[in-house]
């Protein structure tokens, strides 16, 4: 454990006090503290030096990129209760609005970058997600996993150009599909079916905040759609929101790579995910891991995990309202 006097070092610095209560926000690249803080990168890296070494910031390696966010250990929320609770100055309070502020604007240079993607690519996309995986594989896994009861309401999250829609919309007593692009809902919407179309509803919105009542599905899918999330844990914690008591949730995504290009070329946030992270954050969002299956073959690996929600976990929504 940290000595308790390193910690507060560490705090005593404006700078790094800053930092702290920007990564209570979201993970950030050191790159994107310096563009917010408005200091060189090496000055933000020496800061970002001494808050690692005291336990207050970890990083996170993904390819070529390092990402920070608040240490996890015991003592650190108890840490963050106190300066939820302590009185800012008048100065103190005017950097924070516009270190939040730059921050949005952090947020939206990457949500751009995905929508850009997204609107160029959107008629193509079922053949790009090809060329990554061997899609019948990977759908086969998934009937396989939701086979052994009945889907009822259905949720797919991103839906990209409907596929899911195609695969288990037939079993559904209802099913919600939801995209952040215009473009995909509308080639989506092109591949429903005729006969039983007034059950299909096709929504503009996004994953950190779906425009749903809490507990109105019962089947929600996450299909190569979490490493476009800059902070997936917060879009599973949105989908046990909407999900009924012991309702599931399924996700299909990629093993950790390092595969950089895809961050550039393909927008991807994330570069796969590892069987702790997504065990981590199934529990902290009340749910209980049921199966698993990893499926190798082609340039990646894609990995599918399934839980169901706790019926009696009420969760503390933190992240309705974040873009």
């Amino acid at each position: 454990m940290t000595p308790i006097l390193d910690i507060f070092r560490a705090l005593a610095d404006p700078t790094r006090l800053r930092i702290v209560y920007l990564l209570r926000s979201m993970e950030l690249a050191v790159g994107e503290i310096a563009q917010v803080v408005g200091q060189s990168q090496p000055r933000v890296s020496r800061h970002v030096r001494i808050l690692v070494e005291s336990g207050l910031a970890e990083r996170r390696k993904e390819g070529s990129w390092v990402f920070l966010r608040l240490g996890q250990d015991h003592h650190i929320a108890p840490l963050m209760r106190f300066l939820d609770g302590a009185e800012l100055s008048d100065s103190e309070a005017l950097w924070v609005k516009a270190d939040l502020a730059r921050l949005a604007a952090v947020r939206n240079d990457r949500a751009h970058a995905a929508e850009r993607y997204f609107s160029e690519h959107a008629v193509e996309w079922d053949a790009i997600r090809s060329l990554h995986v061997p899609e019948a594989e990977v759908e086969a896994a998934m009937q396989q996993l939701l086979s052994g009861r009945k889907i009822g309401r259905l949720l797919d999250i991103g839906t990209g150009t409907g596929r899911m829609l195609q695969l288990f919309g037939d079993s559904a007593d209802q099913a919600v599909a939801i995209d952040r692009s215009p473009d995909m809902l509308r080639v989506a919407r092109a591949k429903l079916p005729e006969k039983g179309s007034d059950k299909y509803e096709l929504l503009l919105g996004d994953f950190y905040a779906l425009p749903l009542p809490d507990a109105s599905t019962d089947t929600v899918i996450l299909h190569q759609v979490l490493h476009y999330a800059q902070q997936p844990e917060l879009v599973i914690e949105e989908a046990a929101r909407v999900l009924s008591g012991n309702g599931r949730l399924l996700i299909a995504d990629f093993a950790p790579h390092e595969r950089e290009e895809l961050r550039t070329s393909n927008a991807h946030a994330r570069l796969g995910f590892s069987d702790d992270q997504m065990e981590r954050w199934f529990e902290q969002a009340g749910f209980d891991m049921d199966d698993e299956r990893t499926l190798a073959g082609g340039e990646l690996t894609v990995k599918i995990w399934l839980g169901h929600r706790r019926e009696a976990q009420i969760l503390p929504i933190k992240g309705r309202n974040a873009s």
